[in-house]
């Protein structure tokens, strides 16, 4: 009778239980975990609708970095989560047998196909599941043997100097170069997983609105991913996809029908009606491209690596191998054109080298992977844009083990959101210099007219530089691709480099950037001209 009395009470006063409810929410909120001693935007101790609404503004990294710069290293970014700047956090949070794992904000990335899920490397939550799946394809993705795909680089690289000199040097039209790098590194990704290129660059458009939906699902996978439980409403939806796996809807990436019909090619006995391609029966493969591989690895760990796997291996190339690499290409350009001093002495290095007979390529121009690493100045201008504009630009989220952990001499307790942003990361004064803000390659480089001691030094700072370096990622989680995207850009840059001058079409304007949880770059236009190769001096 008390229960029924209270619940009329409840009902008649809705307005003010709803009320209370509220308040009592936002106050766990704020003390939850204890969190409250950090500091932070005072909103975001309360919701993480403050997190969406500056992920969804398009430059988080831009408040982060100010927030950091007033509250110190440890700044609270929601209810459960905080950020630290501190480089020695990076080891915690990320290293090997840690214990943390990938926070509920990956897998609203997961790829769809046929109404499934496609938890990759990367958007998998499962530790154990990611273990298993990269013992599975790990020796797919190791310098030495991404050599052996560097003809497939070659090719995609030689078309895309041509159609460059054909499109934009002799016509002399602007090309929008952040665009036309994204065409040219979907084009090697495809190339490299199924030897055979997306048509990007050859048709010089977007095929199938391919790019344009990634650019589509990461606009929405970084704020949503603020609060994951919104995917489960909208892309994830459960109805949704139990109807598209009985083919009532269709609700598959293009990049995974890109994948599917490439599959389906290699392997056109699949079963009439199966929901994902099946590599059944085996029809051995001769191209030494990275699907072969996902194939094999099948037949190598049957008890776990299945079509759905090789499936989502091949989308996830795609993505991982397209976007990132983009975005630091467009980095490396963009610096060099806005520092005119450093393009010159890039221009001296490859020319000097020349002179030199170093090249094996007088015809083309194409740089091999082995000549790129002796190359240092060029090495310093990549790292050095690898370090102002690095390609994540949200924390990476881990989750602190149940038992709590010692975070940078801070005691958190299990279950609480962390993580280390690049963008914050990457401009820390004691690592890196007093000038952070400042495009300086030099930073990365050892003066050898120094003694001894004094090269020791450098050789020492310069190792701590690159410990501290978060646009990989770090840790097991490293990006499996990382290797994959320093073979196209440490050749490709050299090889644009000795065939053409590249201008800003308009030096008075600054590229407009645009954090989507990787940061795009956008009204980058330049214009090309024509070098002539330079050749080996007569001995």
């Amino acid at each position: 009778m008390a229960a029924q009395t209270l619940v009329e009470v409840v009902l008649q006063n809705w307005p003010a239980a709803l009320g209370i409810a509220i308040v009592a929410y936002l106050i766990n909120n704020r003390f939850h975990h204890g969190l409250n001693k950090y500091p932070g935007p005072f909103l975001a101790s309360l919701t993480d609708w403050w997190r969406f609404w500056i992920v969804y503004k398009r430059r988080p990294e831009v408040e982060h970095i100010k927030l950091h710069k007033k509250h110190g290293d440890v700044v609270r970014l929601g209810p459960n989560s905080l950020s630290f700047a501190d480089p020695k956090a990076v080891k915690t949070i990320y290293g090997l047998n840690k214990g943390f794992t990938k926070s509920d904000f990956y897998p609203v990335q997961q790829a769809v196909a046929s109404g499934h899920r496609l938890p990759s490397l990367f958007s998998t939550t499962s530790e154990a599941f990611h273990a298993q799946l990269r013992r599975c394809v790990n020796s797919a993705f190791s310098m030495s043997t991404l050599i052996q795909y560097e003809p497939f680089v070659d090719s995609t690289t030689e078309l895309f100097l041509k159609q460059t000199e054909n499109l934009y040097a002799k016509t002399g039209d602007a090309c929008n170069f952040s665009r036309w790098l994204q065409f040219y590194a979907f084009d090697v990704i495809g190339e490299m997983t199924y030897s055979k290129r997306h048509g990007f660059l050859e048709e010089n458009r977007d095929i199938d609105g391919i790019i344009d939906y990634v650019a589509a699902l990461f606009d929405y996978a970084g704020p949503i991913g603020q609060i994951p439980f919104l995917d489960l409403l909208f892309n994830k939806n459960p109805v949704w996809l139990l109807l598209g796996k009985y083919g009532l809807t269709d609700g598959t990436f293009p990049v995974a029908k890109f994948a599917r019909d490439r599959i389906q090619e290699r392997y056109p006995t699949s079963p009439k009606g199966s929901i994902l391609p099946s590599t059944e029966p085996s029809a051995e493969s001769k191209k030494p491209d990275l699907l072969s591989k996902f194939v094999q690895a099948k037949y190598d760990r049957p008890e776990f690596m299945n079509d759905s796997l090789v499936m989502t291996m091949a989308v996830s190339m795609a993505f991982a191998g397209s976007e990132t690499t983009a975005i630091s290409l467009s980095s490396v350009f963009y610096y060099l054109l806005k520092n005119p001093r450093c393009m010159e002495k890039v221009y001296e290095e490859l020319d000097s080298k020349a002179k030199e007979g170093f090249f094996g390529d007088y015809e083309n121009g194409l740089v091999t992977w082995s000549e790129s690493q002796n190359l240092p100045y060029i090495d310093a201008c990549i790292k050095e844009a690898f370090r102002l504009h690095p390609a994540p630009g949200l924390t990476l989220e881990r989750i602190v083990p149940p038992q709590g952990a010692e975070i940078a001499g801070h005691f958190v307790k299990g279950g609480t959101i962390v993580g280390c942003s690049a963008w914050v990361l990457h401009r820390r004064k004691e690592i890196f210099g007093e000038d952070v803000e400042v495009y300086r390659p030099e930073r990365w480089l050892v003066d050898e007219s120094k003694g001894k001691d004094a090269k020791d030094a450098e050789e020492k700072r310069i190792k701590e530089m690159v410990g501290t370096m978060l646009h990989f990622g770090s840790g097991a989680r490293t990006c499996i691709g990382k290797n994959i995207s320093l073979l196209e850009i440490y050749k490709v840059v050299p090889s644009v480099l000795r065939r053409f001058e590249v201008q800003l079409a308009d030096p008075t304007k600054e590229w407009k950037i645009h954090n989507a949880w990787f940061v795009r770059q956008l009204n980058f236009n330049t214009t090309f001209r024509r070098r002539e190769l330079v050749k080996p001096t007569s001995s």
